[in-house]
């Protein structure tokens, strides 16, 4: 009985939580129209370019007047409001609906925000996808190692690790695919001390992360000063990798040059996504590291060597952040430079429980925060009211509204950051 009435209260609570997303939905709708449609910065018209380099033409240009682009995606974004409230009521999922309704507001706040200016709509989409990969890359090795029962903290240090091996690599050999080549390796190197640590020898996972992270800072920096900055010719000017076209689908509207006309750090990107989604729920590794995750004495008691499945899976994880790494350097820039990431491998956890521990939620977390940093790049040049320092602060804003309403309960993989000792109670 004690049980029925906590499931009750729990779906409850759920349920509420979605409401209070959608009641969120509705007064963003009406902000939208009162202050995006109603009080434009300035009259004129918003000229959307859709064509970036030499793919096929499906529209040119669209020119909207401000006011009335604001007044049709602020209507657009109010009816996917209303249509998520009656899903909601239905009792069924709606998720499109808090994709139009997001489409919608976006829009509206584009027209008012370039109103009398150029916007270049698939720069715009392409460039949110490239300051996306390290973040993607970022929350998958996350992804691999929650869902085996260990917190990752260090992403910042593996990303920051393999990014200085990469350069460096590439430099010395004047070959971006040798810096590629090593970027994992130097990720699952420096996993191994998050392995050993917190398996071996169950050191609180949390503390450990930023000990890494500090520790691969520190020596970074140092080498960077000590090496890379007397002799940068040898050591710090490597090729980065070139573009690779793809016939025919990079000929495509908008989305060829956005997907299909990138470096091989990106296509292997995609490559990784597929792999990880379905192997995480298709395939017996998936299930071992799931179960390793949630309930580790279930695991074992079926013959699953639990810190084995862990150890392994935080090498993987590692690796995966290599290629992250790597795309700073060799895939972009050419050269290193102290703290270079930036802070990314916490955003990347963000995005990682932004996504709900799943491949795709990650990808999708991911991508807001890189288009996001895009946006905030494009409205400076246009000229948008609202200060750059603001701007950035929408991909945060976004998580704390998605977890708190619309993206329902958020819940780690049970035994997250619980060490195992074999034949315990954990």
């Amino acid at each position: 009985m004690e049980r029925v009435m906590t499931s009750q209260l729990t779906i409850s609570r759920e349920a509420k939580r979605k409401l209070n997303g959608i009641y969120a939905m509705a007064i963003a709708s009406i902000f939208s129209i009162a202050v995006f449609a109603y009080l434009p910065k300035v009259s004129g018209d918003v000229t959307y370019s859709f064509v970036l380099d030499k793919e096929w033409v499906l529209i040119q240009q669209w020119v909207i007047d401000s006011r009335v682009g604001a007044y049709a995606f602020s209507a657009l974004s109010i009816f996917f409001t209303a249509l998520a409230y009656y899903l909601f009521r239905k009792g069924k999922k709606h998720g499109i609906a808090i994709f139009g309704f997001s489409i919608g507001f976006f829009m509206a706040f584009l027209c008012w925000a370039s109103a009398g200016d150029f916007v270049p709509f698939t720069g715009l989409l392409q460039g949110g996808l490239i300051l996306a990969v390290p973040l993607i890359y970022g929350s998958l090795a996350g992804l691999v190692c929650e869902r085996s029962g260990v917190i990752n903290i260090a992403i910042e240090g593996q990303l920051l690790g393999s990014a200085f091996v990469a350069g460096v690599v590439g430099s010395l050999m004047q070959n971006a695919w040798y810096g590629l080549l090593v970027g994992p390796f130097a990720g699952a190197l420096i996993s191994v001390l998050l392995a050993v640590f917190a398996i071996k020898y169950r050191i609180d996972q949390v503390i450990l992360g930023f000990v890494i992270n500090v520790l691969i800072i520190g020596l970074t920096s140092f080498a960077a000063q000590r090496f890379l900055r007397e002799d940068a010719d040898k050591w710090n000017s490597s090729p980065i990798l070139q573009p690779i076209n793809i016939p025919v689908l990079s000929k495509l509207p908008i989305i060829g040059p956005m997907f299909f006309s990138q470096t091989i750090i990106i296509y292997l990107l995609y490559v990784i996504i597929v792999v990880t989604q379905i192997a995480l729920f298709k395939s017996k590794w998936g299930l071992r590291m799931r179960s390793v995750g949630e309930l580790p004495v279930a695991a074992e008691s079926v013959g699953i060597d639990v810190n084995k499945v862990r150890f392994r899976n935080v090498l993987i994880a590692g690796a995966i952040a290599g290629f992250g790494g790597a795309y700073f350097t060799v895939g972009s820039v050419g050269s290193f430079s102290r703290e270079m990431t930036a802070g990314m491998g916490f955003i990347a956890l963000a995005a990682l429980i932004f996504g709900r521990w799943t491949p795709l939620g990650a990808l999708s977390a991911a991508l807001v925060f890189g288009f996001a940093d895009q946006l905030r790049s494009v409205l400076s040049i246009a000229g948008t009211p609202i200060p750059s320092a603001f701007m950035m602060m929408v991909p945060y804003i976004a998580t704390i509204i998605a977890v708190s309403g619309f993206v329902g309960r958020v819940r780690a993989p049970a035994a997250d950051g619980i060490p195992y000792q074999r034949g315990g109670s954990h």
